[in-house]
C-alpha cells in the first residue's frame, strides 16, 4: 500500500507581531525659543516698566516739573532732544494751556529715533505721552482740553525703531510737604532682535529715568522756595525752566 502522503495546513490567522514602539527624542536648541514675544506679524508685544519714588516736595511743583515736556533732553537719559509742537486748551480747573502734542529724539549711542508724541494732562495728577500705536486709557471727561476735532491715533514714521511707546507719570499727595511719583513705561521695537537685545537691560530704564527726575526736582526746588510754596494756579507755564 501507498504510504499516505501528509500535507501541511498553513493556519488561517497569523500571530500578530509585536512592534515596539518609537521612544520620544527630547530636542534642544541652542538659542532660547523667543516666539512667545512676538505676535504672528513679527512685531514685538510691549514691554511694560515701572518706577516709583516718594519724594519731600509738595504735588504742585512736582506736577509742574513733569509737565515742563521741552526740558526733557536737558536731565531725562535716553532723550536727546525735545520740543513741545501743541498746546491744548485751557483746563476747566486751572485755566492752563498744557503740552499736547511733541517731537522728541529718543535713543542710545548712535541708535536715535525722532518720535511724534500725545502728550495728555490732568492737571495735578497725571502726565502721559504716547506714541506709535500706543493709544491713552485716559478718561475723556479729565482730558477734554487736550480733545481736538479730527484728532486721530499718531502713527510711528515707516522703518522706525519703535512701533508703541508710552509713559505716565502719576503725582499722588500724600501731605503738603511729601509726594509719591510713579512712572510707568510701554514700548516695543519694530525689529523683535531689539527685543531680545534689551530683555536684560530694559528693567533698570525706568529707574534710571526717576531717578534724574529725582535729581532735577531737588535741585529746582531746593534753589527756588517760591516754586516750592506755589499752587498750580500760581505757576504758569514754563515755570520749572527759572
Amino acid at each position: 500500500m501507498a504510504t499516505p502522503s501528509t500535507t501541511l495546513v498553513r493556519p488561517l490567522f497569523r500571530t500578530p507581531r509585536r512592534f515596539t514602539p518609537l521612544r520620544h527624542t527630547q530636542q534642544r536648541t541652542f538659542l532660547p525659543n523667543l516666539a512667545a514675544q512676538f505676535n504672528p506679524l513679527g512685531a514685538s508685544t510691549p514691554q511694560t516698566l515701572s518706577a516709583h519714588r516718594t519724594l519731600p516736595y509738595p504735588s504742585a511743583a512736582i506736577y509742574t516739573i513733569i509737565s515742563d515736556v521741552s526740558s526733557y533732553s536737558t536731565f531725562l537719559p535716553y532723550c536727546q532732544s525735545s520740543s513741545v509742537t501743541r498746546w491744548s486748551a485751557p483746563d476747566s480747573t486751572y485755566q492752563r494751556r498744557w503740552p499736547s502734542e511733541a517731537n522728541l529724539v529718543v535713543g542710545y549711542g548712535n541708535v536715535s529715533e525722532s518720535f511724534t508724541s500725545r502728550v495728555f494732562c490732568v492737571p495735578g495728577r497725571i502726565l502721559e505721552s504716547v506714541g506709535g500705536g500706543a493709544e491713552t486709557a485716559l478718561d475723556r471727561r479729565e482730558i477734554a482740553h487736550h480733545v481736538h476735532e479730527g484728532e486721530g491715533k499718531i502713527k510711528s514714521s515707516e522703518g522706525g525703531l519703535l512701533t508703541h511707546l508710552s509713559s505716565r507719570w502719576t503725582i499722588e499727595h500724600v501731605s503738603d510737604e511729601k509726594t509719591e511719583v510713579t512712572l510707568a513705561l510701554e514700548f516695543a521695537f519694530a525689529n523683535p532682535l531689539y527685543t531680545a537685545l534689551s530683555v536684560g537691560a530694559a528693567p533698570k530704564v525706568a529707574d534710571t529715568l526717576i531717578k534724574a527726575f529725582e535729581e532735577r526736582v531737588r535741585t529746582l526746588l531746593d534753589s527756588n522756595p517760591d516754586m516750592a510754596s506755589a499752587s498750580l494756579q500760581q505757576l504758569g507755564e514754563g515755570e520749572a525752566r527759572r
